[in-house]
C-alpha cells in the first residue's frame, strides 16, 4: 500500500512511503476486533467497588429478641442485613476485570483495525517532524494545516520524541505514540491516522 507523505503545512513533498499489505491491506476481522476491544475496555476497570456484608459490619452478636412469641420473624444480631446499619445482601467486591485475549487474537485485532482505516481512508503519511521546545500552538497549527483540527487524531511515530508528545498533551482530540505502543483502543479511537515517514521501518517489524 502507497501512501503520498504530506509536510506540516499540508502540503504534497512528491514522496511517498510503502505501507505492508499484511498489516494495511487484509480483509478486517470485525469480531476479533470486537474481542479485542472488550478485553481493553475490561482492563481499564479499577474494580476496587466493595460493601460489608453480614460479617464485616461492626455490632453486637446478642440475640436481639428471643427465638419465638413475639408475633414477629425470627432475628439473630444486629447486623442482620434487613435492619438499619446491617450488612449488605449480595453486595459488589473488589475482583479483576482482566480478560485474557490470545497474542495472535491481539495481533489480528490490531491489523484489522489498521487495515479498516486505510480502507476508510482515513491513514495519511507524514514527514517527520520536531519542534525547538515544547509548543501547543505551533502543534496546533500543524493540525490547522492539515485541516484536521476538529477531528480525533492520532500521530504515530517511529521513536519516542518528547516534544512532540509535550506539545500534543494539552489537545484533548490529539495523541502522539511510538507505533509499538499502540493499542486497539487508540486506533479506533482516532478519526485520522498519521504515520511518520520515518515510521516506515518500524511498521515493518510488525508484521
Amino acid at each position: 500500500m502507497k501512501l503520498e507523505v504530506f509536510d506540516i503545512n499540508g502540503q504534497t513533498t512528491g514522496r511517498s512511503i510503502d505501507l505492508p499489505d499484511e498489516i494495511f491491506g487484509i480483509e478486517p476481522n470485525e469480531h476479533v476486533i470486537y474481542l479485542a476491544v472488550k478485553a481493553a475496555q475490561a482492563s481499564l476497570r479499577q474494580g476496587t467497588h466493595s460493601s460489608k456484608p453480614r460479617n464485616a459490619v461492626k455490632g453486637s452478636t446478642r440475640k436481639i429478641k428471643k427465638q419465638k412469641g413475639t408475633g414477629t420473624a425470627r432475628a439473630g444480631d444486629i447486623k442482620n442485613p434487613l435492619f438499619k446499619g446491617g450488612g449488605r445482601i449480595f453486595g459488589p467486591s473488589p475482583r479483576d476485570y482482566t480478560q485474557k485475549v490470545n497474542k495472535k487474537v491481539k495481533q489480528l485485532a490490531r491489523n484489522s483495525a489498521f487495515s479498516g482505516k486505510a480502507a476508510a481512508g482515513k491513514v495519511r503519511a507524514i514527514e517527520s517532524f520536531t519542534f525547538d521546545q515544547p509548543s501547543t500552538r505551533e502543534y496546533f497549527g500543524v493540525l490547522q494545516n492539515l485541516e484536521v483540527n476538529k477531528s480525533k487524531t492520532l500521530f504515530l511515530l517511529g521513536d519516542y520524541d518528547k516534544t512532540l508528545y509535550l506539545s500534543s498533551r494539552n489537545i484533548p482530540n490529539s495523541r502522539v505514540m511510538n507505533i509499538k505502543d499502540v493499542g486497539i483502543l487508540d486506533i479506533m479511537k482516532a478519526d485520522v491516522l498519521f504515520i511518520s515517514e520515518g515510521c516506515a521501518e518500524s511498521i515493518n517489524q510488525l508484521v
